[in-house]
Parts: structure tokens; sequence; C-alpha cells
């Protein structure tokens, strides 16, 4: 009896299992929660969401940007970690990034990650723009999307105040020059230098570039004016006036050499799509210009007018 029972059972168990191989397995169902998760978020939404907008920028590139020392942040930022509130900044493109924050709704906080981080792309979401005064370039734009250029900079040499060696630019060929590394003023030295809209006259060559991590210390470099170390600087024309404003003993070696488009930049590698963001920002520094906040701005931080001529960059030439 007992082994009869068996036998059926281990009949009936057989039956089973080819009845569970041959049966069709149903496929999973689709749930739109799984499917909207794979999906990039929206950067725009993102930023909204979380009340602030996060931007990197130079702490040591007076008058564009520059730490404030001793300054608490408000009791209500929303800055976590190694952000930084507006108000622990000064200068041009804190003020600009600020703007910009507000005409989207949120808060500005900022983060100063080294320029060739910024520039080279790759962000993994640690940022969300850059307002540091980037120059518009065909190098850069493989990395990085621009917005509308809020403002326009010329680019000029400084000598030390006691030099008669040299009298204009060309004067340089082969000389010691210091630099921001990564900048455009390193592609004007040797000769790659690209600027939509702009015809680039090298009249400087084979000089011997020095790169430094801004363009301050480069001044300071400068202004011991023992010849060793700089023969000259290339950079921003309102950070080498303002240097000589603060008592640098340094003079401005003949006319700007090319202008610059200066705009904000995007991470084209970002996990999240920034369509919407993109166009955002270029709105909030279009209506930025036509109500005139940038040139007053500008006025304030240079004495001068230099935001028309970014007002009319045609984006459309960028095809981005």
């Amino acid at each position: 009896m007992r082994t009869h029972v068996v036998r059926v059972l281990f009949l009936l168990a057989v039956l089973l299992l080819a009845t569970a191989c041959t049966a069709p397995v149903a496929a999973p169902a689709s749930t739109g929660a799984t499917e909207s998760a794979a999906a990039p978020a929206d950067l725009l939404a993102q930023v909204q969401a979380r009340g602030k907008l996060i931007v990197s920028t130079d702490p040591a590139y007076p008058p564009q940007s520059e730490l404030v020392a001793n300054v608490d942040p408000p009791a209500d930022t929303k800055c976590t970690g190694d952000e930084k509130p507006a108000n622990q900044f000064t200068g041009f493109d804190i003020d600009t990034a600020a703007e910009i924050a507000k005409r989207l709704g949120v808060e500005v906080c900022f983060v100063t990650p080294d320029w060739t981080l910024i520039t080279a792309g790759g962000w993994a979401g640690r940022w969300d723009l850059s307002i540091g005064s980037m120059t518009i370039t065909p190098e850069r734009m493989e990395n990085l999307y621009f917005t509308q250029p809020y403002y326009t900079t010329p680019a000029a040499f400084f000598v030390h105040e006691s030099n008669t060696t040299f009298t204009q630019p060309s004067d340089l060929s082969g000389r010691k020059i210091g630099v921001c590394a990564g900048c455009t003023y390193e592609s004007f030295l040797d000769g790659t230098l690209s600027i939509p809209g702009e015809t680039i006259d090298f009249v400087v060559t084979d000089a011997e570039i020095v790169g430094y991590d801004t363009d301050v210390p480069a001044l300071e470099d400068l202004a011991l004016g023992d010849g060793v170390r700089l023969d000259a600087v290339l950079t921003a024309l309102p950070t080498g006036v303002g240097y000589i404003a603060d008592g640098g003993p340094l003079k401005q070696l003949g006319e700007p050499v090319y202008f610059e488009y200066l705009a904000g930049a995007i991470d084209k590698s970002s996990a999240a799509d920034v369509t919407a963001f993109r166009a955002a920002v270029t709105k909030a520094i279009q209506e930025a210009h036509a109500d005139g906040t940038l040139n007053a701005l500008s006025e304030k931080y240079y004495g001068t007018d230099l935001a028309a001529a970014a007002a009319e960059f045609d984006l459309a030439a960028l095809a981005q």
C-alpha cells in the first residue's frame, strides 16, 4: 500500500512539473512609475523644487567675483555644505547670477571649483550653471551649452609700471607672459583662440606661457617687478585696471588685443534635461538686458557699459 501511494505521488509530481514547464510565463506588468523614473529629470523643475540655483564662480577674480570675509549667511538661506550665499561674495558676476536666480524665483548659492573643472564639463550635477565670465569658444561648445552673453570684455596686456622696454603688445613676442591656465588668454598666446563673431589678430608669437589658477596671482607676480617671474600678464581689462586702482604697480600696454562675449554655461553631459533650464536662463539674461539691469551693474563695477554689445549677440549663430 505504501509503495503504491508513493508511485502515485511520484507520477502526479512529474505531471505537475511538466505542466509548469510548458505553461506560458506572464510578462511583468508595466508600471508608469518605473518608466518615468528612468527618464531624465528636468533641471529647471529640479531647481525650482529645491528653491535654489547652484552657480559655480571664482572666489578671487575681482571685480567679477570675490569672497567677502567675516560675513555670516542669512538665517533663512537654503545654501548647504560648501555652498555659499550671495552675501558672502561681491562682484559683477555675483550680482548677475543673483539676478538670474531672482527671475527664476529661487535663491542663488555659489560653489568655487577649479576653472579647468568648469570648462571641461562633466559636472555630475554638482552645480547647475556657471556664471564666471566665460568666453564663448568653439572648443568649450563641445562640452557646454551657452546662454545669451551678459557682457563683453576687452583682453589687454599689463606690464610693470617701471618697464620701458615694451611699448606695444607685439614687443612681447618670445617673452614670459602670465595667464589664467585654460582661459582664452592662454589660447590667444598659443595662436588657437577662436571666438564666434570675432576676428583675432595674433600680434604676440612664441610667448613663454606661465599658467595660473586665476588672474590675480599672475598680476601679483608681475607686480614684483624683478623680470624673473614674468614680463607681462594678459587678462581682462577690468581686472588689470582694478588691480592698478587698488595700488598695484602696473600699467596697461597698448590697446586691447581682442574682445570676448561672456555667457552663462551649462553642462551638456547633465543627466537632467536642460532644455527648459537653458531657455529660462537665457530669457532672464535677455530681460535683464532689456530693462537696463545689466547696464547698471556694468556701470557700477566697471564705470562703463560693457553689456550693450552682448545683448545684440545672435545665439542662433552658435547652432547649439
